[in-house]
């Protein structure tokens, strides 16, 4: 069993006290400075050499670079690879040394310029080869544009090419000349699929998750895509994927698997949170259950504002139509939460069957929901109530249905791509307490890194349109606040808006969020971030014009294996004396 602790804000105090204050242990040094360089800044050396400088947030320190002395036998050489690597061969070094500190003077000469670039190729290798004439000649680039055509082949399906790369160096007139020859043959199809290490899982699972499919073009993002949704059947050690045979174009796909040797998966957390307050959550999962990659899971939670607990059934490959598998799924619960100025206590149960092909994933069920809604008196001084919430018993029967495109480089912590997904839901009539109504969410995520630099932009706009005597439990109207809409207020805080320093609490059928965020590394594994959230609520269905609230703040993530963990203060920009403090394990975009 695995034991894994929510750490939220007790877990940030400790890290960043840890970083902050631990004591870390010095070794000898010796101050270090670069002279007479032209083609590079210091900095470039300092990190090149592996020298320990000042960080912009290390106020304590004084700012002098220093070198470990464990590095200086081996300095004169790893500069003269450094200036290799980046097109200066004639590069000469002159080291002093005393008891405290190290002087190198560089004499970086001529380096070495690219001349003639001979491309032969049938294959459209621009935008690849990015060497001009006249430009310095750099070794690694040499190595990676030769990568970036070979990636290239492969992901286009040609895997049969013929590459040959050459860069011939003149050190005497400081020339070299470069030549591609490429041909790339014909395009290479994946074979026949060869399964082994199966022993209670159907070769039909296993089928209903390959991507790389027999008699269509190789491409290794395909293999990828294999590999990951074998893995999220999370009824495996290890996946083991070959497909270095070939024959003749045709590249047989071997998979070897090794079943997981403990089925049973227990995690238990206690923490902290800004809106439920102190909180204890546990999981208990059977993987594997009834064999064929079922799931059985069992979960609880208990909070001084919320109680939870639902028993959950998954199956894969329940259903097969025209090639086409669809995934089982079940979920039965009850949960018990507070809003402001009112309290949901709900019993629900859901079935649900879902298709996924690599990046598209779509799920389409039926959901029973019986809620009772009650009044509690813990609204905050000054903020607006409505009269007109119902205290009562509502009963939902709804078929929805959920359409998700996720083309982002990564789930944990994307750096790159985008995510699509759209929600509809629509209240049904079963009986005199039922209510007529449809809801419909749409969300988007763009991510671009720059460098180092991560940008990424969220936006989600919901509607309600109510058709029912009987109304909605205000629970399901839409409401603003915490980590994944507005973080200047707490989770579901924000009610239908009266300003943008003021809200009510009661929800809203339109909703409007936009979140910018930008991600910065700061040392190791610790990023720092700055954010603008800007949030709409309005009571008329489908009307997004009136007043929004605008916060912006900045946070800091520390990158665990299992995604980042953040924290975020923000700020109302209308009135700065209002702000929330957001904590949460894994990404927000």
């Amino acid at each position: 069993m695995l034991l894994l602790l929510r750490y939220y804000l007790v877990a940030t105090l400790l890290l960043f006290g840890v970083t902050l204050c631990a004591k870390s242990v010095d070794l000898p040094t010796h101050i270090i400075a670069f002279h007479g360089q032209q083609a590079f800044d210091e900095s470039q050396l300092q990190e090149a050499m592996g020298v320990d400088t000042k960080q912009f947030f290390e106020f304590w320190k004084e700012d002098t670079p220093r070198i470990k002395d464990k590095l200086l036998p081996t300095l004169e050489e790893s500069l003269g690879s450094f200036y290799d690597s980046e097109g200066f061969y004639d590069a000469s070094f002159h080291i002093e040394e005393s008891n405290t500190t190290v002087a190198v003077t560089i004499d970086e000469k001529l380096p070495v310029l690219v001349g003639d670039i001979n491309i032969t190729t049938d294959f459209n290798l621009s935008g690849l080869v990015t060497f001009k004439r006249g430009e310095i000649f750099q070794a690694r680039r040499f190595i990676a544009i030769k990568n970036q055509i070979i990636s290239a082949l492969l992901k286009r399906g040609y895997c049969s090419y013929e590459l040959d790369t050459k860069a011939f160096v003149d050190l005497v007139k400081h020339r070299v000349d470069l030549r591609y020859t490429l041909r790339k043959d014909g395009i290479c199809t994946f074979g026949k699929l060869t399964l082994s290490g199966l022993t209670s899982i159907d070769r039909a699972v296993i089928r209903s998750r390959v991507r790389a499919l027999e008699g269509e073009p190789f491409s290794q993002e395909r293999v990828q895509e294999t590999s990951n949704s074998l893995y999220q059947l999370k009824a495996f050690d290890s996946v083991i994927i070959n497909v270095d045979r070939k024959f003749y174009n045709v590249i047989p796909v071997d998979i070897t698997f090794r079943e997981r040797a403990k089925p049973y998966h227990f995690e238990i957390g206690v923490g902290y949170d800004t809106y439920v307050g102190k909180r204890i959550h546990a999981k208990l999962t059977k993987y594997n259950f009834w064999g064929d990659a079922r799931r059985l899971g069992v979960e609880g939670g208990w909070s001084q504002k919320e109680q939870h607990f639902m028993l959950s059934y998954y199956q894969p490959t329940f259903f097969t139509l025209r090639g086409y598998y669809l995934d089982l799924g079940a979920k039965v619960g009850y949960s018990n939460l507070e809003f402001e100025g009112f309290r949901e206590e709900k019993s629900f149960s859901r079935l649900y069957g879902a298709y996924t092909d690599g990046k598209l994933r779509v799920e389409g069920g039926v959901a029973l929901e019986h809620i009772v809604i009650n009044g509690v008196d813990n609204i905050e001084e000054g903020v607006i109530l409505k009269q007109a919430v119902s205290e009562g018993i509502f009963s939902l029967f709804y078929p929805y249905l959920t359409l998700t495109y996720d083309a982002r480089d990564s789930k944990l912590n994307p750096k790159k791509g985008y995510y699509l997904s759209l929600y509809h839901e629509m209240g049904l009539s079963h009986d005199e307490e039922s209510s007529l109504y449809t809801k419909s969410i749409l969300e988007g995520r763009v991510i671009y890194t720059l460098a180092d630099l991560t940008f990424a932009v969220v936006g989600k706009m919901g509607s309600i349109a109510n058709e029912s005597a009987m109304g909605l439990p205000e629970s399901k109207y839409f409401f603003g606040g915490g980590s994944y809409s507005n973080r200047a207020y707490g989770y579901n805080e924000l009610g239908v808006l009266r300003s943008s320093t003021d809200d009510s609490n009661y929800g809203a059928s339109s909703m409007l969020n936009l979140s910018v965020e930008a991600d910065y590394p700061i040392v190791g594994e610790l990023y720092g971030a700055v954010f603008m959230d800007k949030t709409l609520l309005n009571e008329a269905s489908a009307d997004f014009s009136g007043e929004m609230i605008t916060s912006a703040g900045v946070g800091v993530r520390y990158m665990t294996p299992i995604g980042p963990f953040k924290l975020d203060v923000g700020f109302n920009v209308d009135d700065t004396s209002h702000y929330g403090i957001q904590f949460q394990i894994g990404q927000s975009f």
